[in-house]
């Protein structure tokens, strides 16, 4: 009964659009009162949550991003994704695709992407005659490229709470974020044709040469964050950290582009988003304590295989509830809560926690593209100027591709699991 309050209560402070930590929290208090615990428990559990060496690469993957954008190092990127892909039909729209799947290997966070180079990309689509509605549905879709591909923020914390290989993590995004970009970009193609948008440029090896070199210090940053991991070099906390102070000296010394005003700016960005997020974690920290400790696990683990013992028939009802939850709940709150009930449960299947965390972390992507929390559909409304019911409108097209991609993730790990294979377990 406790634990239908704690769910009961939970969803009452969301529906009351409470900030999901505080939500977390008073719902857990709310437990740990009436079940007679000391509410010491509380600060305990979120001390404990908080706790940990890997999160620290948070708050400079962040900084890495926030500098990258205030240093005004994304149009370098734009102009380099455009000379290689604008000469196709909707150029612009690939070069989208193209300049994200770049960004992903320096911010790690749909967000950022959407906020740093999103303004950049849409105001690019209107000068060119684009529709509104076409520029910000594959603005939003492309973004959720971010914490796919490494190094990602939500892999960080996944890797956390499921005591998973972070670095393993990075790598098997590597496969499933480009599959995701090219299916994004038969969809623009598909899109092109029909509407007839022109090409953006003329394919020249002299401009894809001159945007390279302009690009290619920032082009370093994935290759030092990637390369050091997998090579063993450092941590992927030591490459947050060393991309973060590689982002410093590209704007402080190398371009001349970061003052002390946008130092500032950039630090404080990264202040307050890594307090929400860490607040969140010790948060869902208690909540999770709480499930574990009512074996909510175990329960859920039995319902579901006595339902079906059926490995891929699971893996489909897993995607479905992650889902849902995605709708409602931000993406650090949920796999917060979700790894201690899921994990147990794909074990058991014999799935693997990196494939689960793939599938996980591009379902939660999907659900920063839905209402009603849909956080990149609420940045890029506020960037374009276009009405959040239209911005869910353009982007509900571009869930197709995305959707074909996650099921062909969770039925085929093995695109997931290729390089982790490959580089970590041999």
């Amino acid at each position: 009964m406790t634990i239908f309050l704690l769910f009961a209560s939970l969803f009452a402070l969301m529906l009351l659009r409470v900030p999901i930590a505080v939500a977390l929290g008073l719902s857990s208090l709310g437990y740990i009162l009436i079940e007679g615990l000391p509410a010491v428990v509380l600060p305990h559990n979120m001390i404990g949550g908080m706790d940990s060496f890997p999160l620290l690469a948070v708050p400079f993957f962040i900084l890495a991003g926030a500098l990258m954008n205030s240093a005004g190092i994304t149009s370098r990127i734009f102009d380099f994704a455009r000379s290689i892909v604008g000469w196709m039909h909707g150029g612009l729209g690939h070069v989208n695709i193209g300049a994200s799947i770049i960004f992903a290997g320096m911010s790690g966070a749909a967000v950022a992407d959407a906020g740093g180079l999103g303004a950049i990309e849409i105001r690019a689509m209107r000068d060119s005659g684009y529709d509104d509605d076409f520029s910000v549905g594959v603005t939003a879709a492309s973004s959720t490229i971010g914490p796919i591909i490494p190094p990602s923020l939500p892999l960080v914390i996944f890797g956390v709470m499921a005591s998973v290989s972070i670095g393993e993590l990075f790598v098997a995004g590597i496969v499933p974020g480009l599959l995701m970009a090219l299916s994004l970009m038969v969809m623009v193609w598909f899109y092109s044709r029909r509407r007839n948008y022109p090409r953006d440029t003329e394919f020249r090896l002299g401009n894809v040469w001159s945007t390279f070199k302009r690009a290619f210090l920032p082009l370093m940053t994935p290759v030092i964050i990637v390369g050091g991991i997998v090579s063993g070099a450092f941590t992927p906390t030591e490459a947050a950290v060393c991309a973060a102070a590689y982002a410093m000296c590209l704007g402080l010394f190398v371009y001349g582009t970061l003052n002390a005003k946008r130092l500032a700016t950039a630090a404080m960005e990264t202040i307050e988003m890594t307090a929400s997020i860490l607040l969140i974690v010790g948060a869902a920290s208690v909540f999770a304590w709480i499930l574990t400790s009512n074996q909510a696990a175990a329960l859920f683990a039995k319902g579901l295989l006595s339902l079906t013992e059926n490995k891929y028939l699971i893996l489909l009802l897993i995607t479905l509830v992650v889902l849902v939850v995605g709708l409602f709940m931000e993406t650090i709150a949920a796999i917060s809560i979700l790894v201690p009930v899921l994990l147990p449960v794909t074990q058991q299947i014999g799935v693997d926690p990196v494939h689960l965390g793939i599938i996980v972390i591009l379902n939660l992507m999907i659900g920063l593209l839905t209402p009603p929390v849909g956080m990149v559909l609420f940045v890029l409304s506020k960037v374009s100027n276009v009405p959040f019911e239209r911005c869910v409108k353009a982007t509900v097209p571009f869930l197709v591709p995305l959707v074909g991609v996650l099921l062909l993730l969770t039925f085929v790990p093995s695109l997931t699991l290729y390089l982790p294979e490959v580089l970590y377990r041999q």
